[in-house]
């Protein structure tokens, strides 16, 4: 990659982590769903990576980012006390062990299986949000068993699609008649140590993966993470992320959903494309 196709690459990803940034804290989705398409068509316009490497090094870089960006937007959360400490406590260890778990299992999923995934995950939740369903007025909150599996699952999902959780967390929430301001703040908050195990995981797998050494700058990389993209994208999300938690204060609940659905539905096709065209 020359001096000028290196910018604009580095251009983009700014933009990317603007775009991700703003969306992750007014919808509490930590950007993933932006960061992980947009660098799957950033590296295979540049063909700094094959199509099999492509997918789980957006995924890895997306979750080193996320890091960051849902730290900056939990905290503004948690300073308009609109954090749930009770979901976060009982959440959070079984989301880690999930998506801790997913380097390994993403690492030898097939590349068109792995986007269809990513893709069929993702419309099923635009469902979700853009319907009229609502939960039964007397469904509550589910214990520590329940919340051990549906922490583990969304864990492991969030970790294979490279998102902070919120994709999961959030419906899930809204399903047992978390408020759904309260339920994007909680997810935010978690969106931290899922984001983290997550990297962490991506990292060990890729560490001998053969990864570096295919592309022209081996110090480029930290295991499956592309270290250029995750700090270009990282230091514009966590600028922005604090005006979309700011936002999305002002805006009502409805309007959050189907905001939330119809960007899931663009991602998604999107995913789904480009697994139907390798």
């Amino acid at each position: 990659m020359n001096h000028l196709s290196f910018l604009l690459f580095l251009s983009s990803c700014l933009a990317i982590g603007s775009i991700s940034g703003f969306l992750g804290g007014l919808l509490g989705i930590g950007g993933g769903v932006v960061i992980v398409p947009a660098l799957i068509i950033l590296f295979d316009l540049a063909g700094l990576f094959g199509s099999s490497q492509a997918t789980v090094v957006a995924v890895a870089t997306s979750l080193s980012c996320i890091v960051f960006t849902s730290l900056s937007a939990a905290v503004t959360q948690a300073r308009a006390d609109m954090v749930d400490w009770q979901i976060v406590r009982r959440w959070a260890m079984f989301l880690v062990l999930g998506s801790f778990a997913a380097g390994s299992l993403a690492d030898n999923l097939p590349t068109a299986l792995f986007r269809s995934l990513i893709g069929g995950f993702l419309l099923f939740v635009a469902f979700v949000m853009l319907t009229s369903w609502r939960p039964s007025a007397t469904r509550t909150r589910p214990g520590i068993a329940v919340s051990a599996v549906l922490g583990s699952a969304g864990g492991l999902i969030s970790g294979i699609a490279g998102i902070a959780g919120g994709n999961v967390i959030v419906p899930t929430l809204v399903y047992f008649n978390t408020p759904m301001h309260r339920a994007t703040a909680s997810s935010s908050t978690l969106g931290v140590p899922i984001a983290l195990a997550g990297a962490l995981g991506y990292i060990t797998s890729g560490w001998n993966s053969g990864v570096a050494a295919a592309t022209d700058n081996p110090g480029w990389m930290l295991g499956y993470v592309f270290l250029p993209a995750f700090m270009a994208i990282t230091c514009a999300a966590v600028l922005t992320a604090p005006l979309g938690v700011k936002a999305a204060h002002k805006i009502e609940a409805q309007k959050l959903r189907r905001a939330f659905g119809l960007l899931l539905i663009l991602v998604a096709s999107r995913m789904l494309y480009s697994a139907l065209t390798l």
